[in-house]
Parts: C-alpha cells; structure tokens; sequence
C-alpha cells in the first residue's frame, strides 16, 4: 500500500493543481487524501506574516489534526506597482476569502493608468510538508517557486483560477488563463514548488 498523504487545501483550483504535478512527479508512489474526508476539520486561520510561515502553519494543524503527513502550501500575487501587494493577502485581497472575480477586479482598478512598463509581478508559492513525529520529532520542509510576468489591462482565458487572467507569463503574448495544463504546471509557480518538494516527500515517507 502507498503512503498516504494529505493535500492541507479547500481550493479545487490547487487540489487540481496538486494532484496532477504530484501524481506526474511520483506516479503512484503516494496516495493523496483531500480534506473532503475530513469534513469536520476547521480551516486554518492563516497569521504568519510570510508565505512560508502560512504554508508550515496549515500543513502542521491539518496534519496534527489528522495524524497524517501534510502538505501545504501559500502562494500569492505581487505587484511591482503595489509594493508587493496583494501579497499574502492575494486569495482575500477585495474583502471576501476566496472571490477571485472581485480580487482580480480590484488589482485592475488600482492599476488603472500605469503604462505597461511598470505592470511587472510574480506569483510566489511556497510548499510545505510536515510529518508529525509521534515518539520522535516532527519533520518539515519548504521549498518555493517563482513564476515571473506582467500584469494585463483586462482579463483574457477561461483556464485556471485565481489571477490568471490578468497575468502575462514573461516572454509569452497570452495571459496564465489561456495556458494548458501542462504547459503552465512546466512553468507556474506551483509547478516549479512543487516538483522541487517531491524528492523531500517521497524519501521521507518510504
């Protein structure tokens, strides 16, 4: 039997995400549990004030709260623009957790008027896994990813999630939205976190 592992996240978006980069990294080497079969569990109130410490914080208290090994990760939207912003707060940037229509709104209102030479971001993701230790001492490890671009004027794609429609991948003509699965896991941040977190996850669970 493969070990199990669980994917610390609600987001179906990163669940899909997950799945696909993980399951092509390690084919059947782990089995990975949603938190659809843990229905009770509470979310995870993220205070770190570092993508890393957000990510480490929802790995650690799903997997604590289900004994089993976890990964998470916290991943955002910076603006060169907006001094980094929405940051950490990406996935709650307009006010409301998780409504990527009025986030995505938002970031294109504050940028009304800034020429295209001054539009540059990244999105960011750091993955984090956390073994609980039972008799011996937990484990953890992060690694993280960088997907460079710019910012468009408008939203273009129906494809992935988030931000993705307003977000130019560097030296491409189309937004993250219009990309294929495959090519935007080859060169997304979450790819890149993700793929380089899956030795880490494969030696320490066999």
């Amino acid at each position: 039997m493969s070990p199990q592992l669980l994917l610390a996240t609600r987001n179906q978006g990163k669940i899909v995400e997950f799945r696909r980069i993980l399951d092509d990294v390690a084919p059947g080497a782990i089995e990975l549990v949603g938190l659809d079969q843990f229905p009770d569990l509470h979310d995870v109130d993220e205070t770190g004030t570092t993508f890393q410490e957000n990510a480490l914080l929802k790995a650690r208290e799903m997997s604590e709260a289900t004994g089993l090994p976890a990964i998470a990760d916290d991943s955002g939207l910076c603006v060169d623009a907006l001094n980094g912003d929405p940051g950490i707060f990406s996935a709650r940037w307009a006010g409301v957790h998780g409504d990527d229509a009025a986030n995505l709104a938002k970031v294109l209102a504050q940028l009304e008027g800034v020429e295209d030479s001054k539009r540059g971001a990244f999105f960011i993701c750091v993955a984090a896994l956390y073994i609980p230790g039972g008799q011996s001492q937990a484990y953890s490890h992060c690694e993280e990813g960088r997907f460079y671009g710019s910012i468009l004027h408008q939203p273009v794609g129906t494809n992935g999630f988030g931000y993705d429609p307003i977000f130019a991948p560097q030296g491409m003509s189309i937004s993250s939205a219009q990309m294929s699965s495959e090519e935007k896991d080859a060169v997304s941040h979450r790819g890149k976190a993700l793929r380089a977190i899956a030795p880490f996850v494969i030696e320490a669970l066999q």
